[in-house]
């Protein structure tokens, strides 16, 4: 306790991130699980309860916005103030990160779908995939799911791990926490399904404002990772989607960093959904670029990891050295 008491907030932060991203590898390794399960639910049954679809735009609008603080304000405050009464601080931190985390075993997810689609076993393929996805995915080609899997690994990564992770960094646990609770409701609430357009607004809002920066610096360490091949390239056909709420720049780079296509037309409710469409002139993803995928995007997570613990050392150090 005396050596955590002497850290700074940054260093004591990147220690806890650090501990917890061990802890959840390995319980992730042995047992799928989902934390936030039972939010997901209820988040479910809330927008089915409050949303009516016969509302006006307007009506919709608001009420999704008092579902969402309806159900945040209070958790929020629930656990601020039992905060207080914790004795072991730094336990319930990593508890609250724990459950903000996504999950870690994305990428082994992914290599099992890759040999899947490798064996023609498209069937096995769309089963591992189908809970991780909203689209569709029993009409898919081999492409489609391709697609669809270097997709789906990129955006909850970024979502669920690197964005979680520079929250708990920036403002601490509860702001972390706040977002995947708010990150779940957008999930339950997608205004790419018709009856939540209006209804999930805001929470499609407040997440995108919040991993506009995380997902922005996690973009452009994929592109450093390609520096050599394009890089600057990709870049300049890429930066015009920067300053987008949405994810389409994050997407738009890995696209050209596998010099594949990306985006476009995807099912949800038997109903087409024409999304933009990146790297028009690359090749369609084969099974292959899903592993190249998921070596780029965990590359950028780890090289994030690393950056931070030399930077945490080095505060650290500098700190000692002024107060000594």
């Amino acid at each position: 306790m005396t050596v955590l008491t002497e850290l700074t907030p940054f260093t004591y932060h990147v220690l806890i991130l650090m501990v917890v991203l061990i802890i959840k590898s390995v319980v992730s390794h042995f047992i799928t699980h989902e934390p936030l399960r039972v939010f997901q639910f209820y988040g479910l049954q809330l927008g089915n309860k409050v949303n009516n679809s016969k509302n006006s735009r307007k009506h919709q609008t608001i009420a999704g916005l008092l579902a969402l603080l309806v159900t945040l304000v209070p958790i929020v405050i629930i656990l601020w103030l039992f905060a207080d009464f914790v004795a072991v601080e730094y336990m319930w931190q990593g508890l609250l990160l724990y459950f903000a985390l996504g999950s870690l075993n994305l990428g082994q997810i992914n290599k099992t779908i890759a040999q899947a689609l490798v064996a023609k076993q498209n069937y096995l393929a769309k089963q591992t995939l189908n809970p991780l996805l909203l689209r569709e995915t029993e009409q898919l080609s081999q492409v489609g799911l391709s697609k669809a899997a270097i997709e789906m690994q990129l955006l909850r990564s970024v979502q669920q791990i690197y964005v979680v992770s520079f929250l708990f960094i920036a403002l601490g646990p509860l702001a972390a926490l706040s977002y995947r609770l708010m990150l779940e409701m957008h999930y339950c609430w997608n205004t790419k399904l018709a009856q939540y357009k209006h209804f999930g607004f805001y929470s499609q809002l407040f997440t995108q404002v919040l991993q506009w920066l995380p997902s922005r610096i996690m973009a452009l360490l994929i592109l450093l990772i390609s520096l050599g091949q394009g890089s600057l390239l990709s870049w300049r056909l890429t930066r015009g989607h920067f300053f987008k709420l949405n994810n389409d720049f994050i997407i738009a780079v890995l696209a050209f960093s596998l010099a594949v296509r990306l985006g476009g037309v995807a099912m949800y409710q038997q109903e087409k959904l024409r999304k933009a469409a990146f790297n028009d002139l690359g090749r369609q993803p084969e099974p292959r670029d899903i592993i190249k995928a998921s070596s780029k995007v965990n590359f950028s997570i780890y090289s994030s990891l690393v950056l931070l613990i030399i930077l945490a050392v080095c505060w650290q150090l500098v700190i000692s050295n002024m107060h000594s």
